[in-house]
């Protein structure tokens, strides 16, 4: 009888471990579209066209677009710790901090891509005729 016991008690604990994972997993998805997530990283996104539409065109070098995309890079990570701490979402102070440093990216795309740096070199100036 206690063996009966025993085998049914660790039955429904494993039934019930497999159903909070299971429903963690769900909450996990859900989670990743919190608005004030999916915020910061369509802004993130965005930036990262924008560097990429720089080097496109010739307006940003490579280390430079390099260097942008790292910065983006690490708004990224701590976006991610912030929610993972957080159940998944971020609060309105972190999203205000993570806004505020993805302005300052945005600055710098801005800067970098008007500053008459080139990735390119210009073509040379043909010499003009001469009477």
């Amino acid at each position: 009888m206690k063996k009966i016991l025993i085998l049914s008690l660790g039955l429904i604990s494993m039934l019930c471990l497999v159903s909070i994972k299971a429903g963690a997993e769900d909450q996990k998805d859900w989670n990743k579209e919190h608005p004030r997530r999916a915020e910061v990283n369509k802004r993130l996104a965005n930036q990262n066209r924008r560097i990429n539409q720089g080097v496109k065109s010739g307006q940003l070098t490579k280390d430079g677009a390099q260097k942008l995309k790292a910065e983006d890079r690490s708004i990224r990570r701590r976006e991610r710790r912030m929610a993972a701490k957080n159940g998944g979402h971020i609060t309105k102070a972190q999203e205000k901090q993570l806004n505020k440093e993805e302005n300052a990216v945005s600055r710098q795309i801005q800067r970098e891509k008007h500053d008459g740096q080139t990735a390119t070199p210009p073509p040379p100036a043909t010499p003009s005729a001469v009477k």
